[in-house]
């Protein structure tokens, strides 16, 4: 049963142990190298880093509000805030973007090609900046641990919308290119501390950017979002983007006089017309009633992300207020497996938040026990063919557990998921999930956790 504080587990202290025997990130990242040498190490500086964000030198940010200028692709805010200050405390990063991503090579871990989503937290101990020679690196306790590279601004963001609307706002791409993510609804039903999920900043994400006189559209027009694929459609000669994400804030009313699955299955309906075939559809809503889950397959989506977010029973009626409340977890559970009669279990991927698990106060406090209950998870879900992803936890400083937790999970809790869904996955004689592009190491583009870049490629 979880119970207790973050702060009294094993592997947190274990981590506290060791950074201030050392005053070195570098040795808690080593050991964990050398403890779990199956895990590939790309993998672990990537947790590392999504887990605990990274500082930016002015020289390696965007030099892009976001307009479509300069030569980097900047940091869209597609959804959540995934930074570990807001908006107003991250000074010059604010300002002048940082990268939506970055990819590290080399260094003395021999790093094969990662790609990193960006978190931004001017504490961390990872700093990207220019060396002496001027190109950009990774540097880790001060030392440069991997070579930098940023993402080229898109041919496409530099084109808008008749109405002038940058393609960015209405249709970011983020994965080094592979999926466009259409956040259609930015804000979530599920409203107030009694109904949020603890962990999410949807809703604080739209303010701060609404108070920043950002663009920022509460409901994205399907005409706007047709207008800003086909730019990308024409502009995207090398066809880099594969599939597309409809998503937003939960609907537990109507938006527009539409529920969630005909709210959401207009825009896949539309997208499908006006380009058949194109990218591949998916979408990420609630655990719906079957005959809803029937309309988003008939509006032509073709993977579905009922997110379970976290497994532990008291955990998901703590944490997930507003879903215990509508839905409840046992239900929410059974829907994800009657979606399976519709998409077919390979098409259903449910995500999950790596790392609440730990999270004060009610969290598990040893990685044993935090491991052992979503490895219990995993097991439910691939036992009947549906092959869940993660995102790793990012402790945003806004959300109830981000303030009480602003170190997120132990780094070992990640690594140690890594293991456990690859050994899982083998055990049940699946593979990764279809829409998310290659796996293993090197070739992997899924941005936001590990578990693409852990996999057989």
């Amino acid at each position: 049963m979880a119970g207790g504080t973050a702060a009294e587990g094993g592997a947190e202290k274990e981590d506290q142990r060791m950074q201030s025997q050392t005053g070195s990130r570098t040795a808690l990242v080593e050991d964990l190298m050398g403890r779990f040498p199956d895990v590939p190490r790309e993998a672990v500086i990537k947790e590392d880093l999504l887990r605990g964000g990274m500082a930016f030198d002015e020289s390696a940010l965007s030099g892009s509000s976001g307009t479509g200028g300069g030569e980097v692709k900047p940091k869209s805010y597609f959804i959540f805030s995934f930074d570990h200050r807001t908006l107003p405390e991250l000074g010059a990063a604010a300002l002048n973007r940082p990268p939506e991503e970055i990819v590290l090579t080399g260094g003395p871990y021999e790093l094969r090609r990662t790609v990193v989503s960006v978190r931004v937290n001017p504490d961390s101990p990872y700093r990207v900046g220019a060396g002496d020679d001027g190109t950009l690196g990774l540097y880790l306790d001060g030392v440069r641990i991997a070579d930098v590279g940023l993402p080229p601004m898109p041919d496409y963001y530099r084109h808008t919308l008749a109405n002038g609307k940058s393609v960015m706002e209405v249709a970011p791409t983020i994965q080094w290119g592979y999926l466009i993510y259409l956040t259609v609804f930015r804000v979530c039903q599920y409203f107030g501390a009694k109904e949020e999920c603890q962990y999410c900043d949807i809703n604080h994400n739209w303010r701060q950017h609404k108070a920043a006189g950002r663009p920022y559209t509460g409901v994205k027009p399907v005409e706007e979002v047709l207008e800003a694929l086909a730019l990308i459609d024409e502009h995207d000669t090398a066809r880099a983007s594969k599939a597309y994400t409809l998503t937003g804030g939960a609907i537990t009313s109507q938006v527009g006089g539409k529920d969630e699955a005909d709210f959401y299955g207009q825009y896949a309906k539309a997208i499908e017309e006006r380009f058949p075939g194109r990218w591949i559809g998916k979408v990420v809503a609630q655990a719906l009633p079957r005959e809803d889950v029937q309309r988003f397959h008939d509006y032509g989506v073709r993977i579905y992300h009922p997110n379970f977010e976290v497994w532990d029973k008291r955990l998901f009626e703590l944490y997930c207020p507003g879903k215990e409340r509508y839905v409840g977890r046992d239900e929410w559970h059974r829907r994800i497996l009657d979606s399976t009669e519709v998409f077919g279990p390979e098409n259903v991927i449910p995500n999950f938040v790596a790392g609440v698990e730990m999270a004060a106060p009610h969290g598990f406090t040893t990685v044993d026990e935090a491991i052992s209950s979503t490895e219990e998870g995993l097991r439910y879900f691939m036992s009947h063919g549906v092959v869940p992803r993660f995102t790793t936890w990012c402790p945003e400083p806004t959300t109830p557990l981000g303030k009480a937790n602003p170190d997120g999970a132990p780094l070992e809790y990640h690594i140690r998921l890594l293991q456990t869904y690859r050994g899982t996955l083998e055990e049940f004689g699946l593979s990764s999930p279809p829409g998310y592009g290659p796996a293993g190491p090197g070739n992997a583009v899924f941005s936001v956790s590990s578990f693409m870049d852990s996999l057989t490629g």
